[in-house]
């Protein structure tokens, strides 16, 4: 049970659904408990039991007992931790049947280092004042990057950035206007509730147009850009000076644009290596892993949407004329595009397997429409799985899920001191959410997870990826015959028998202690 409860704290809360079932808390039959707990329909056409003549006592016992339980329990999840370096699937795939592997360069290849951002920030932001006469105060503002992370929503009409979870919900706390924090209770005025209507969000693929305001940051790029529009954002509301947001928008998009297609960050990180790019042998092991066991390896890197024939290009970096009928092993291409890739080496289906970090320009065509098996980089995962392998962490997780199985069995009682209690037990509730937000980024959180359901991002990364991993070098903790197969966890409607199977363990995500026998 305990190991059940260690494993779920990425997603599901099994901890306490556990600490419930041992506490004698949960409906679930049998000595272990679902993960998606729920009072039983029967249970619930029954009246409520009658209040006891001391619920005030009665249920400060219960608090007490769950609490210590779920106590006993951090030792044995602490004994299972997470591994930062597995592979986690969303869709079974077996390497063997994978002859051609291929990666995208920036953030799956190669990695950067934390200058590289600033140099980016520095370089769109000097674009604003110089290019667009932006006021030159802005200067003053530099990269900050702890504030902003990956996969948030900005509306481009109300300059706001916040996160949004799987089913479109903007998780209140976490809206900013500048580097300040919007009052729930404004976000629900604008919104009219806390919803984002599917006709303002981006398309299938993230990209918007007409109607769409919602524009969501999902590259790793994108960081200095949504610092540097929270920067500018501030500066403008500071000194009360009126400007249109999606000229604003606009602007800083061009900005960062231009830093990369005039080439100012090329030649950066060409003039000084060093400082900007990170050496990986453990990327350069798994090449050669790949390339010893007979596979076939590609890079295809910032190709334009636009059809254009491949060109050869010659050792001086000449573009040849020759006309192109197929792509040569030991030569170097350039232009062209996915389509005419796909013509020219006839690799289609499910021998390829595609990694990439950007999960819609570099995953979401290849999966949809051309049946290639695809892999996502996802870097933060690694020190996310780090920040939940602390007891700290788990602690605060496992007591949540408790408490929240408290408040889901006791609500039942409707009399004036035990809805009293229930209140206290909503407050600490509420102060513990902010607090796990706060282990990974103090203003918006898990990159993964809401408060309580996946977010927006993640909702793409299961859709669109069939494994994802931390880097490249995962690869090397798998045998090249080994088969990925998801957890089959339970359907909110499954029956809790068959959620008590899932909790015994069979079915689980590689721990720190396993991966030596996978090797």
């Amino acid at each position: 049970m305990a190991a059940a409860a260690a494993r779920s704290l990425l997603g599901a809360g099994r901890a306490g659904c556990a600490g419930r079932a041992a506490a004698g808390l949960c409906c679930c039959s049998g000595s272990r408990a679902s993960p998606h707990c729920t009072v039983a329909p029967q249970q619930q056409q029954q009246p409520p039991p009658a209040p006891t003549p001391d619920m005030k006592s009665y249920l400060w016992a219960r608090y007490r007992e769950a609490k210590k339980v779920t106590k006993d329990l951090v030792p044995s999840i602490m004994s299972n931790l997470l591994n930062p370096d597995a592979i986690f699937t969303n869709n079974e795939m077996s390497l063997s049947d994978i002859e051609i592997y291929g990666f995208d360069y920036d953030y799956t290849l190669v990695f950067y280092s934390k200058h590289l951002h600033t140099l980016i920030y520095n370089a769109a932001r000097d674009l604003l004042i110089n290019e667009h006469r932006y006021p030159a105060e802005i200067r003053k503002y530099d990269y900050d990057p702890n504030f902003a992370i990956r996969g948030l929503h900005y509306d481009v009409h109300r300059a706001l950035l916040m996160k949004i979870d799987a089913f479109h919900y903007i998780q209140l706390g976490t809206v900013y206007r500048g580097f300040s924090v919007v009052p729930d209770e404004e976000v629900i005025a604008m919104y009219d509730g806390s919803h984002v209507p599917l006709e303002q969000m981006s398309d299938f693929y993230g990209k918007s147009s007409h109607g769409h305001t919602m524009k969501q940051f999902m590259d790793i790029f994108s960081l200095p850009e949504m610092t540097l529009l929270s920067c500018v954002n501030e500066y403008f509301l500071k000194n009360n000076i009126d400007y249109e947001p999606v000229h604003l928008y606009k602007d800083v998009k061009d900005s960062i644009r231009d830093v990369h297609i005039k080439g100012i960050m090329y030649r950066a990180i060409e003039a000084d290596i060093e400082k900007y790019v990170c050496y990986a042998e453990q990327t350069r092991a798994v090449l050669r892993k790949l390339a010893d066991h007979g596979k076939k390896i590609f890079l295809i890197t910032n190709s334009p949407s636009s059809f254009v024939p491949f060109r050869k290009v010659n050792e001086r970096g000449v573009l040849l004329w020759d006309k192109i009928h197929k792509l040569q092993k030991g030569q170097i291409y350039k232009q062209g595009n996915l389509y005419e890739f796909l013509k020219l080496t006839g690799w289609r289906g499910s021998k390829v397997l595609y990694f990439g970090d950007h999960i819609y320009s570099d995953l979401a065509d290849l999966t949809l429409k051309h049946g290639w098996r695809t892999g996502a980089i996802i870097p933060e995962l690694r020190s996310e799985i780090k920040i939940m392998n602390t007891e700290q962490y788990i602690q605060t997780m496992t007591w949540l899920q408790t408490l929240t199985g408290l408040l889901e069995h006791m609500q039942i009682y409707q009399d004036p001191d035990s809805q009293m209690i229930l209140q206290e037990w909503k407050k600490e509730r509420k102060e513990m959410r902010e607090m796990t937000r706060n282990f990974f980024n103090s203003q918006f959180g898990s990159l993964f997870r809401t408060d309580q359901n996946p977010t927006y991002f993640l909702r793409r990364l299961s859709r669109f990826a069939d494994i994802y991993m931390a880097s490249l070098s995962c690869l090397l903790n798998y045998d090249l015959n080994y088969t990925f197969y998801p957890r089959r966890t339970p359907l909110q409607h499954e029956l809790p028998t068959w959620s008590d199977q899932l909790c015994s363990g069979a079915f689980r995500i590689p721990l720190l202690q396993e991966m030596a026998q996978i090797k």
